[in-house]
């Protein structure tokens, strides 16, 4: 088992991974930049390390500097969380190297699915259905136009080694391609250091529909249901939920099925989750993988009592799964806003700046992941997440009252929220019905300004 692991994260998912390691009596060692040095990771951890200045490529995206840290802490494993290095091949290798644990899948695995190209081909040889799109990468705008024609307007241009909805431009017509291709392109570079893009089929208004899978190294691999992510903002979620409550059981099981049958196709070793497009007719598509914990694994934890850190960790350590896929069962519902340090009146824009003053919900079924305490500033050097607010129940309507309870009982001094936008989102007709979709979070902010709200 793991004595002592380095978590090479900040914020929420570090303190999450931290909790983690004490009750399985693993040592940690937090790295940290200089603007987190007052962070509650640093606190709690049993040793802290600081690697760099503010910036994120000269601190949490500094591999010297992290394995640096872990090596001279004597670390003998390393968890990279989520964002950040957490699906960089690159860096599991030099871990593995280094002779300690990568708390994640092999790094085969990382390039496999971090190329989303082909991750597509794999995807269809495993029997997966796919969006009509590129089989590779455009390498021209006269090969972006001929692909478009041939697949039909709308088109989406996507980074070939991106994802968190960064290097995407929808086209929904001809004139509009070249600038969306340079854009994406741009955006790509920028973003993932490697200006590839793809096309595929626009999907439109779909449900964003995400299977949370766990595997090991001796080839089982289990699902643990999956979870709703259509109330989004520009490819960023906002609201998340499990199950999905408007999928038929027997598309839940096509859809499970075809999550898992992929995952033992390519051998996957560790948490990941497949994440899905379905479309009006209930069709679903693979739009990608992720192979590292996501922001929103609370709410697939609340409905199945399992703890996936803890399960992580373990398997990166080589035990093998004890857990059977008749073993897990889907128990009530769960729901998780995340509360970000955000100006929705203007465009949703980051307020970072000190907490004065926090309060936060409690209760039977409600659970609070955060790093932020009073007194905490929120850095304008990194995502504006504030904290996580998550809330389970029996059934999906007593699931978004209480979540409208424990949201009244949240109080936040000194930067502005999107606690009242989260809010009023579930008071909506659709939302109450489960049949909001990806674009439908623009439609309600538009509807709200014109009640006089956010303005």
């Amino acid at each position: 088992m793991i004595r002592r692991l380095l978590i090479a994260n900040r914020g929420e998912i570090a303190v999450r991974i931290l909790r983690a390691c004490k009750e399985m009596g693993i040592e940690t060692v937090v790295v940290y930049s200089s603007a987190d040095k007052e962070s509650l990771a640093v606190q709690l951890a049993d040793q802290a390390v600081c690697i760099g200045p503010a910036m994120a490529k000269e601190s949490y995206l500094n591999m010297h500097m992290i394995l640096q840290a872990a090596c001279s802490t004597g670390c003998d494993a390393i968890h990279p969380g989520y964002g950040f290095l957490s699906e960089n091949a690159k860096f599991a290798r030099l871990v593995q190297e280094c002779d300690m644990i990568f708390v994640g899948p092999s790094p085969r695995l990382i390039d496999l699915m971090g190329d989303k190209t082909q991750a597509r081909k794999r995807m269809k040889e495993a029997g997966v259905p796919v969006v009509e799109g590129c089989e590779d990468s455009l390498t021209s705008l006269k090969q972006a136009r001929s692909m478009a024609d041939s697949i039909g307007y709308p088109v989406i241009i996507k980074a070939r080694h991106g994802g968190g909805g960064r290097g995407m431009r929808i086209v929904y017509q001809e004139d509009q391609l070249e600038n969306a291709f340079i854009e994406a392109k741009q955006e790509a570079k920028a973003c993932f250091e490697n200006d590839e893009v793809y096309m595929e089929r626009y999907v439109q208004n779909p449900k964003h529909i995400e299977v949370q899978l766990l595997g090991d190294h001796y080839g089982h691999v289990i699902h643990l249901y999956e979870r709703d992510c259509s109330f989004q903002r520009k490819n960023q979620k906002m609201i998340e939920e499990a199950p999905c409550s408007i999928l038929k059981e027997e598309n839940r099981q096509r859809l499970l099925q075809s999550a898992v049958n992929a995952a033992k196709s390519i051998g996957y070793d560790s948490v990941g989750t497949m994440e899905f497009l379905m479309d009006s007719q209930g069709r679903f598509y693979f739009m990608e993988m992720n192979t590292r914990i996501q922001v929103e694994h609370p709410v697939t934890e609340a409905i199945t009592g399992i703890d996936l850190i803890k399960w992580q960790i373990r398997v990166a350590a080589g035990q093998k799964l004890t857990i059977q896929q008749e073993d897990v069962h889907c128990n009530g519902y769960a729901m998780e806003c995340r509360i970000n340090a955000e100006d929705v009146a203007h465009d949703f824009a980051p307020n970072p700046g000190p907490i004065q003053f926090m309060h936060t919900p409690g209760g039977f079924g409600v659970r609070v992941d955060t790093a932020v305490y009073n007194g905490s500033v929120i850095s304008p050097y990194y995502d504006s997440m504030i904290l996580k607010l998550i809330v389970f129940a029996p059934t999906r309507l007593e699931c978004i009252k209480k979540m409208r309870a424990a949201l009244e009982e949240t109080i936040i001094d000194g930067v502005k929220t999107n606690i009242e936008f989260n809010y009023l989102a579930l008071y909506q007709k659709e939302f109450i019905e489960g049949s909001h979709h990806i674009g439908y979070a623009p439609i309600l902010l538009e509807r709200l300004k014109e009640n006089g709200q956010f303005i």
